[in-house]
């Protein structure tokens, strides 16, 4: 065990919302401490992110104290001892210390407790069972320090029993190591994870989905992707092949592009080849509408941008718009190779900064003034005269659109005889 002022002078712990609760708890025979992710988070020069804070003071005293400082409280998770605090809009979650009296998958009995070398050692990662007090000591009883400063992800104790314990942290590995490791996944970690894979089956559909989403979008995503589908676990997740080459590319595409990390261009380059990829890939992590719809149109005929040139991708902008347009191109160019060099999917990428699509001009006052009655013939015509539109690249002078008109109405009304 180890207790050193190391954040004396950070400046979140020592003013504003933090140090409030730290103040109200921090009296009558009772400790608060900042724990897990802000204290990691502050040793490795990052922003603090969420704040929780860990407390030996029972949840009806932290409401209670809550109340007589003017501090709203939420009794956001009563049952295992969180209430969450509202400071100027900003929610702190405490927690009262805990230790596990017996552990099942994701649920555990717990009792409450004043023991912070127990409430450490119940945590998943040693980076992560770290505390703070209110003057900037750091505590720590399981090796976090050394192991945050060497961005080093390991289990607290036996990683077989972590994992047990809850097979969600077999996905929270490899998403902190890509977050905040560097090198190789710890080994006794990595086959600890791989012992237990099976564990994956019993998580839920949504629990898997925030841990891949937050993966994907982490500065060590493509690697951390890697070593998961080198151990099998990705394919067990998606239910099918994953592409750990395209998604690489993805990332190398969106950097050169200077473009911020996109989840679900990257989910699609991981896991989508095809349209029917996206549908079971959407059904299998509970995908929202949105990105469900996105990963489809991903997936739909992204090979084609291999040999289109500007003209007929104008057309592909004018008929998707320019997000749909732009992550086709993206997972077009990814899967042909990711060649950041290429000026020719460069200029692909770069169509909808260059080119706004006109609207389409012609109405259906257009065809009645040609004698068409309205009815389903409008709207067929209508299509008919979009389409020429389109091949003759989006021409605006009268003349043309006259001719368009003309030729479409005249179709039409062939159409008709026949």
């Amino acid at each position: 065990m180890s207790a050193e002022p190391i954040l004396a002078q950070a400046p979140w712990l020592i003013s504003g919302g933090t140090a409030r609760v730290l103040q109200i708890l921090n009296v009558d025979g009772e400790e608060a401490r900042v724990v897990g992710g802000a204290v990691r988070n502050a040793l490795l020069d990052l922003a603090p992110g969420d704040i929780d804070i860990a407390t030996t003071a029972l949840p009806e005293e932290v409401m209670r104290r809550a109340k007589s400082a003017g501090i709203k409280s939420v009794p956001t998770g009563i049952d295992h001892g969180t209430i969450t605090l509202v400071i100027d809009s900003q929610p702190y979650e405490v927690t009262t210390l805990r230790e596990d009296t017996e552990t099942f998958g994701r649920k555990a009995r717990v009792a409450f407790g004043r023991d912070w070398v127990k409430d450490a050692e119940r945590r998943d990662f040693t980076m992560n069972g770290l505390s703070v007090d209110a003057g900037g000591v750091v505590y720590d009883y399981v090796g976090g320090v050394a192991d945050a400063r060497a961005r080093r992800v390991r289990f607290i104790g036996d990683a077989d029993q972590r994992i047990t314990e809850d097979y969600l942290r077999i996905l929270r590995f490899f998403r902190i190591h890509a977050a905040f490791g560097a090198g190789e996944p710890d080994r006794a970690g990595y086959l600890a994870c791989i012992r237990g894979r099976a564990g994956l089956a019993t998580l839920s559909a949504e629990r898997v989905r925030m841990e891949m989403l937050k993966l994907l979008v982490a500065g060590g995503a493509s690697s951390a992707a890697l070593a998961m589908a080198d151990a099998g676990l990705l394919q067990a997740l998606i239910g099918g092949v994953v592409y750990t080459g395209p998604l690489s590319a993805m990332i190398a595409i969106e950097r050169a592009l200077g473009l911020p990390a996109s989840v679900t261009r990257r989910l699609a380059a991981l896991t989508v080849a095809v349209t029917e990829d996206a549908k079971r890939v959407a059904a299998r992590l509970r995908l929202s509408n949105n990105e469900a719809k996105a990963l489809d149109s991903m997936g739909h005929r992204w090979w084609r941008f291999a040999t289109k040139d500007e003209a007929s991708a104008r057309r592909l902008l004018y008929r998707l718009g320019p997000e749909r347009y732009h992550d086709r191109v993206l997972l077009g160019w990814a899967r042909k190779g990711g060649d950041v060099t290429s000026s020719r999917w460069r200029a692909l990428a770069e169509l909808p900064q260059r080119w706004t699509a006109p609207k389409f001009p012609l109405k259906a006052a257009d065809f009645i003034a040609r004698g068409m009655a309205e009815g389903p013939a409008l709207g067929h015509v209508l299509t008919l005269a979009e389409d020429a539109w389109l091949a003759a690249d989006f021409p605006l002078d009268e003349a043309a659109l006259a001719s368009i008109a003309d030729q479409a109405a005249a179709r039409i009304r062939r159409d008709q005889k026949h």
